[in-house]
């Protein structure tokens, strides 16, 4: 516990850090002291890197009218925005604006830019590729020595092949965009490596597009190329949102796959009822519960009040800080009944795991059919699949901006 505040917080009050440490009993639950304040409050006091004491909203309902709520700014520029580390609080001046930072028209602006190829309709099309790249893997899993590492045979490289088809990036450089992002989510960074993994992505970026407007092809970076061309965007803006897609498209999605593959192990009921059903309702479900009970995202989505807020018998002032956070809000009591307990039949499609309000995740189209093929065809293909050492052997990413697992050893 940090030293009581005097300026925000009572003096008898001990304002708690942020980020909060994971259970080692349960790493798939929230931090403990993260769901405590939120049984006592959905809205709490803690204290971050820099000393300033931001919000933390815990609260499933609070969650949703905040995050829906024009009072509050995703713009890192303001004053009082809660930076998750010190490497992005030092570049934020030097980087353009985005779909990941701003508000109102401008943000949906840049988010038409970006809706095509991730519609339903679009994503429904390449389930017969996300299939066939998954099955491949599983192929080559299962001709390969035990144990195998499931997060190098299947878990990484089929967010990453997908998002690199998608976007028009050359599968050889995955390797270099795989370094450059992990700096980029790296809770840790320095502002000198921060800066570094940026400048290479954007570079990285900048090429390609000046590439695909000389050959467009059939892909995002295209798509974004042509945005250039009409004057519409200009470079640095475009290699933003080259970059942000490029990381989001592969890390989350990775880590998803490891943890919840690890949680159904875990679970034998639940992977019992995944392995055997044949109603794809509960193919779809299940992912959202997974969704639900890991909440990946673990370092709070920040924003920033731009108006005073009343709300839960609290004020949330002009120029305060706000951190959401995924887990607890997905743990609380008030909107689940036992949300402690895996269950894929549970009706969880109204779960935070992607966002909530006009920011949320543009990609979720994609992530909800690469999970539903993986988690099915890896349950059915491998049915006896097990872990290959001691769970508490496992070595889980608390460093990173999405938890998951470094490592996954499996036999079968």
């Amino acid at each position: 516990m940090s030293e009581a505040l005097t300026d925000t917080t009572s003096a008898a009050t001990e304002v708690p850090d942020y980020p909060m440490p994971r259970s080692t009993g349960c790493p798939f639950a929230p931090p403990p002291e993260a769901l405590r304040l939120g049984r006592t409050k959905p809205l709490n006091r803690v204290r971050i890197w820099d000393g300033s004491t931001p919000w933390l909203v815990t609260g499933y309902a609070e969650f949703k009218s905040l995050m829906s709520d024009p009072r509050v700014s995703v713009d890192d520029h303001r004053p009082g925005f809660p930076h998750w580390n010190e490497g992005m609080a030092a570049i934020v001046d030097s980087r353009p604006k985005s779909l990941f930072t701003t508000d109102g028209e401008e943000h949906s602006r840049y988010r038409r830019m970006l809706t095509k190829p991730f519609t339903f309709k679009r994503v429904e099309a390449l389930r017969p590729v996300i299939q066939q790249i998954t099955d491949e893997h599983i192929d080559r899993l299962l001709a390969g020595p035990q144990p195998a590492d499931l997060v190098e045979a299947l878990a990484l490289p089929v967010p990453t092949l997908m998002i690199s088809e998608m976007l028009g990036v050359p599968y050889e450089d995955h390797e270099f965009f795989q370094k450059h992002a992990t700096v980029n989510v790296d809770r840790y960074a320095t502002k000198e490596q921060a800066a570094e993994g940026r400048a290479g992505l954007a570079r990285y970026l900048v090429d390609l597009v000046k590439k695909k407007l000389e050959s467009p092809a059939e892909d995002v970076v295209s798509d974004i190329a042509e945005r250039v061309r009409a004057g519409e965007i200009d470079m640095k803006e475009a290699a933003q949102l080259g970059t942000g897609l490029l990381i989001a498209g592969h890390e989350t999605s990775a880590n998803m796959i490891s943890l919840g593959a690890l949680a159904l192990m875990r679970n034998p009921d639940q992977f019992a009822l995944l392995r055997d059903t044949e109603d794809p309702k509960i193919v779809v479900n299940a992912v959202e519960e997974l969704l639900r009970y890991l909440s990946i995202i673990q370092n709070g989505q920040r924003r920033v009040a731009i108006e005073d807020i009343e709300i839960a018998g609290e004020t949330v002032r002009a120029g305060d800080g706000l951190i959401f956070d995924l887990a607890p809000a997905n743990w609380d009591e008030k909107a689940w009944e036992q949300p402690d307990r895996l269950d894929l039949r549970r009706p969880a499609g109204q779960h935070l795991g992607f966002g909530f309000g006009p920011h949320q995740c543009v990609g979720q189209q994609l992530a909800r059919a690469e999970l539903q093929i993986v988690f099915r065809t890896l349950v059915r293909r491998i049915p006896t699949l097990r872990l290959a050492l001691p769970f508490e052997e496992i070595q889980f990413k608390h460093d990173r901006l999405a938890y998951g697992l470094y490592e996954l050893p499996v036999s079968w």
